[in-house]
């Protein structure tokens, strides 16, 4: 746990990342502009969201790749990949690519489970191995023996004139360093920190031993710092500074939150989720309200997840307040 007062090291945000179906350039072309201005305002890290099947971002590598070229400082991460949905050794390679273009600047995270709607999507994704895919740790485990150089072919060496290699290429050592997983349960932040992962917590967790939220949240980091002393945490809310906000978007805002709090006050579902309180209001009144946050007393380092369905000029101010007002209130200085 960092000491009482600790400034906060590093500062993210995270987007979803929306398009309209009929012109989804122009949604892309947003999440990139907002990773430039994310650079520009100094904040650490940009993360995006990944949504299959939706209106988001489906492919975040990608949207990740053309951001190394419009970027050179900030990283870039994933949060978080459903690996359900994904072959960990082609994904591997994607990353690597990545990652070499970054000049190793990226921080991919992952998750585990059958993916969403599995039944609906399953003749579509597995139409000949959906019996028999693991959808357990063990692809997360895949994926790291592979990202860390371990063999993925039998075969290496000279065929003609091309040459294989029995490793995931290219090859980016410092990556493995740099994975993270999204966890919502207490098994899920110790496994992490048992394998050599970094943790990612977010703004839904399990209603296990609590039904507070940032009880529960406290209680992941502990379990996962117990297991991984020096792994590095990074904490997931929805924060949306109104200093630099005009009466309209203060509405909005206001609008917005009260629309989502009611799921943040029992567990929700037969999965028993706990969905974390959006924090609205001046910087002022935010970092206090952070401080006082016992998920919050546990981290250096945060990502804070813009709301979904806002628009550019909204996104604008939030960051900017975030990086000017509500960053340095909480003892963060810009990178840079």
């Amino acid at each position: 746990m960092p000491p009482a007062g600790t400034p906060l090291e590093k500062l993210g945000f995270l987007t979803i990342g929306l398009f309209d179906e009929s012109d989804p350039a122009a949604g892309h072309e947003t999440t990139l502009r907002m990773i430039e201005l994310g650079e520009r305002l100094g904040f650490d890290s940009a993360w995006v969201r990944h949504r299959h099947l939706q209106y988001g971002i489906s492919s975040p590598v990608a949207v990740l790749a053309a951001a190394t070229q419009r970027t050179r400082r900030i990283e870039l991460g994933t949060a978080v990949i459903p690996l359900g949905w994904e072959n960990p050794l082609r994904l591997a390679e994607d990353l690597a690519t990545v990652d070499v273009l970054s000049g190793g600047r990226l921080n991919p995270g992952v998750s585990v489970g059958p993916p969403m709607h599995w039944d609906d999507v399953r003749a579509a994704l597995y139409p000949d191995t959906a019996e028999a895919e693991d959808f357990s740790y063990e692809r997360v485990l895949r994926l790291l023996r592979f990202v860390a150089g371990e063999p993925a072919s039998s075969f290496q060496g000279t065929e003609g004139i091309e040459q294989f290699s029995d490793q995931a290429q290219p090859r980016s050592p410092g990556l493995r360093s740099r994975l993270w997983y999204g966890g919502a349960s207490l098994r899920s932040a110790a496994w992490a920190g048992e394998h050599g992962m970094n943790l990612l917590t977010s703004s839904v967790v399990r209603a296990e031993e609590s039904e507070d939220f940032a009880e529960i949240q406290r209680s992941h980091v502990r379990a996962f710092r117990s297991a991984h002393p020096t792994g590095r945490v990074s904490q997931g809310l929805v924060v949306i500074p109104t200093d630099g906000a005009s009466p309209a978007q203060r509405e909005k805002y206001a609008a917005y939150v009260a629309g989502r709090t009611p799921r943040t006050t029992t567990p929700q579902g037969p999965g028993r989720l706990m969905f974390g309180h959006d924090l609205v209001g001046p910087s002022a009144q935010i970092a206090a309200a952070l401080h006082a946050h016992a998920g919050f007393q546990e981290v250096t380092e945060v990502a804070f997840a813009l709301p979904f369905s806002f628009d550019e000029p909204d996104y604008v101010q939030i960051l900017t307040d975030i990086a000017t007002r509500l960053g340095p209130a909480l003892g963060w200085k810009p990178a840079g």
